[in-house]
């Protein structure tokens, strides 16, 4: 059993398990009940998406300093402890069952889900590979 961290709206992988958005909104255009079936997500989890203000920082990132700048805000809405508790049930539930966590963005690399995937790590979470 594992996590894994996932483009919403893509196909899923075999085996894997409730899909999480972890986004700040629902897709636009598309009926809450097809939110599983076309790929976004089973359970909307707004918990762990960045604010709003947060969220404007990301976006609009061009350096690596706005980068920084982004990743240092995240990680401190995380480290809140609602957020907190939320990021050990993942981790701790990636032990015993199949799920997948993610967010919109094409490029991972520039999403909240790269700095998702390295929380849930120190958390000692089983993160799925591929």
């Amino acid at each position: 059993m594992s996590i894994r961290i996932v483009r919403l709206g893509t196909e899923r992988a075999p085996g894997e398990g409730l899909r999480i958005g972890t986004v700040r909104r629902p897709p636009r255009g598309v009926p809450k009940a097809e939110f599983a079936s076309q790929n976004w997500y089973d359970v909307w989890y707004p918990n762990l998406a960045p604010s709003a203000e947060t969220m404007k920082l990301g976006q609009e990132a061009q350096t690596t300093a706005q980068w920084a700048a982004f990743t240092r805000a995240y990680k401190r809405e995380m480290a809140e402890a609602d957020a907190s508790r939320s990021l050990d049930l993942l981790a701790a539930l990636s032990h015993q069952s199949a799920m997948a966590v993610g967010c919109y963005c094409e490029d991972e690399s520039r999403c909240h889900r790269s700095l998702l995937r390295g929380l849930l790590q120190e958390r000692g979470a089983d993160i799925a590979t591929g």
